[in-house]
């Protein structure tokens, strides 16, 4: 998978996708990412990205014309394979892991990182892009947003974790009734007076699934009743 990123602050993303799971996919050839920096398509000395909105109000706006450009520029370096459009906003919709798996089988990700107050509409209007949050707050940016996105794709990228199947009893999995994971325990077998479920130690594995099955409800019910309920 290609993904390229869009942003005023190119130097956020140097960290994380040189560390962990996205550093070792991108070793292994399951990732490329390319981050492009969106004051390169300004035309003013001072590179501009924002203005003052039109009608007044607090804050800034995300000019169009540097957004137009830089898109239309990261999908010409390869024009055979334009890639799915993403913008991180607020009034996007929620991200999940249901989105998560559907972008990991795209072979392109493109994400804009938004910024200031918002964004001007014709960037929408003219892109056609699909908006996209991963909850109900504000960040003072999309890099943030972008990156979460990143993370939760590049897992689910085959051969990226190693084991494949790990995915498939994980919380939200489908292949998990889309609950929440069951109970882990490992070694020490007692600690502090606290002691891993007879259970697991049994060696029954058939009575060990059902065990993990019952309790993935259990855990979800108490702490995510809303998924039990979808």
């Amino acid at each position: 998978m290609r993904v390229d990123i869009i942003t005023i602050f190119p130097r956020m993303f140097e960290g994380v996708l040189t560390e962990s799971i996205l550093k070792i996919a991108q070793e292994k050839n399951k990732l490329r990412v390319s981050i492009t920096n969106l004051r390169d398509f300004t035309i003013d000395r001072h590179k501009s990205v924002d203005d003052r909105p039109y009608g007044g109000g607090p804050g800034m706006v995300m000019k169009v014309e540097p957004v137009a450009k830089a898109v239309r520029a990261v999908r010409e370096q390869e024009p055979e394979n334009p890639g799915r459009l993403l913008l991180m906003c607020p009034r996007g919709k929620q991200f999940n892991q249901a989105h998560a798996r559907a972008l990991s089988g795209e072979q392109r990700l493109i994400l804009v990182a938004g910024h200031y107050e918002g964004y001007d509409e014709r960037i929408v209007d003219l892109l056609k892009p699909e908006l996209l949050s991963i909850g109900d707050y504000v960040l003072t940016g999309g890099e943030l947003p972008a990156l979460v996105v990143i993370d939760a794709v590049t897992r689910l990228l085959p051969g990226v974790l190693g084991d494949d199947d790990s995915v498939k009893s994980e919380s939200f999995a489908p292949e998990n009734e889309g609950l929440l994971e069951y109970p882990q325990y490992t070694r020490p077998a007692a600690f502090e007076g606290h002691e891993v479920p007879e259970i697991l130690i049994s060696g029954h594995h058939a009575k060990v699934a059902e065990w993990r099955r019952e309790q993935a409800r259990l855990k979800t019910k108490k702490e995510r009743p809303d998924l039990m309920e979808s």
